[in-house]
């Protein structure tokens, strides 16, 4: 075999190791215990865009029910459905993340521009074990909306499988339907956030 086939060859079984190994890691996800899907909303990303909206209204997808272990009050379980009819921000964070850190309080600030006009905010906590050190996180920068404890990610599943769980931080805004408006993946300041979450809520 010639110089230019192996290589050829060992690309192409590079590619299929990669692919079976997404595949694993999906499937994974999705082990007993995970809670099921039922959302129609289609993650994409045009040309790797970090920021995206989704419009018409009509056109946006929801997720499915998410719900999971409260994690500053223990043996209550926080959902999604708990903020029926109110604009969401869903805020994906974890305390071992240092933009987490330097957007709490940018977070914060729009939670209480908008609250008066029906926004609410809910955190999904993921890959901290140890429920404490996440637990002086949330004291330490006084946050005042809800977080799930989702350390194995399987809340997360409610997103879609083709959803970068990978990309910490990252801001999901829901309308009053919980359907998806628009999706940051990176750390956000209050000027980028506040004006798309007011859009939603005059919607």
């Amino acid at each position: 075999m010639s110089h230019k086939a192996q290589t050829a060859r060992r690309w192409s079984l590079g590619v299929l190791a990669t692919a079976l190994s997404f595949t694993l890691a999906v499937s994974g996800c999705a082990g007993s215990g995970a809670p099921v899907g039922g959302g129609n909303f289609d993650f994409v990303s045009p040309g790797g865009k970090t920021d995206l909206f989704y419009d018409p209204p009509t056109q946006r997808g929801t997720v499915g029910p998410m719900s999971g272990p409260d994690l500053m009050v223990a043996g209550k379980t926080t959902s999604l459905s708990d903020f029926a009819g109110d604009v969401v921000v869903i805020n994906l964070w974890g305390q071992w993340c240092g933009p987490c850190r330097a957007e709490a309080p940018q977070l914060e600030q729009v939670l209480e521009a908008t609250r008066s006009k029906g926004v609410r905010f809910l955190g999904i906590n993921v890959r901290d074990p140890e429920k404490d050190k996440a637990r002086d996180f949330v004291s330490a920068y006084k946050i005042s909306y809800p977080s799930i404890w989702d350390p194995s990610m399987r809340t997360l599943i409610a997103l879609g499988g083709r959803y970068p769980t990978s990309v910490i931080p990252s801001t999901l805004v829901l309308d009053r339907h919980h359907r998806v408006a628009a999706v940051f993946l990176r750390a956000l300041l209050a000027n980028d956030l506040q004006p798309v979450v007011q859009r939603v809520a005059a919607e």
